[in-house]
Parts: structure tokens; C-alpha cells; sequence
């Protein structure tokens, strides 16, 4: 079992940015693969940015050019960068982290509000 924490999140004005962090209880190098996803009212659970094994980044179109994933081995460390927000970007959001071969994790923080308004 892996341990995810979150912090972060809030309001922001459209145009705006915030930054999601999150910690995990195990060091990154023996997961699978971590990052991010989102859940809006009614809609599906969807990827916004993780880390796949071996490193690579994967992003979805909709985020491609306004958020950054990045992380820090030594904190155990996975964030966002999220700017140029949008209002559909409003949605809880949550650090997820694969610790084996699997498509979609098996590990999740509690989950974070992020709402972009005027």
C-alpha cells in the first residue's frame, strides 16, 4: 500500500495558475509509474499527467502547453504546475501511482478541489 498525499489546489481566476503537489510514502523510483488525474461532476475519472516507467511524461491534449508535471526523487515528490487555467480544468483532482504493471492505479491520495471562475 502507498501512501499519497496532496496539497495545493484552491481558486483561481481564468488565466490563472496553481500548483498541486504530492508525496509519496515510497520512494518514486520503486513505482510503476505516478501522477495526476481529475474527476468533474459527472464525468469519468480522466488522466492530466503522470510519469510512465523509464520516466517519460504523458499529458492529456486538453492540458498539452499550460501544465508541467515534475518530480523530486529526493522529496519523493510528484507536482503540477498548472497555468493558462481554464474553467473546465474546475474538477477534484488526484495523485495516483501505479506500484506494478498496471494500465490505471492502484494507489490514491484523497483528492484535492481545483476550481477556475470569474
Amino acid at each position: 500500500q502507498v501512501h499519497l498525499v496532496e496539497i495545493g489546489g484552491g481558486w483561481a481566476q481564468p488565466g490563472g495558475s496553481l500548483r498541486l503537489s504530492c508525496a509519496a510514502s515510497v520512494r518514486l523510483s520503486s513505482l510503476y509509474a505516478m501522477g495526476w488525474y481529475r474527476q468533474a461532476p459527472g464525468k469519468e475519472r480522466e488522466l492530466v499527467a503522470t510519469f510512465t516507467s523509464g520516466g517519460r511524461t504523458n499529458y492529456a491534449d486538453s492540458v498539452k502547453g499550460r501544465f508541467t508535471i515534475s518530480r523530486d526523487n529526493a522529496k519523493n515528490t510528484v507536482d503540477l504546475q498548472m497555468d493558462n487555467l481554464k474553467p473546465e480544468d474546475t474538477a477534484v483532482y488526484y495523485c495516483g501511482a501505479q506500484d506494478g504493471d498496471r494500465i490505471f492505479p492502484n494507489n490514491w491520495g484523497q483528492g484535492i478541489q481545483v476550481t477556475v471562475s470569474s
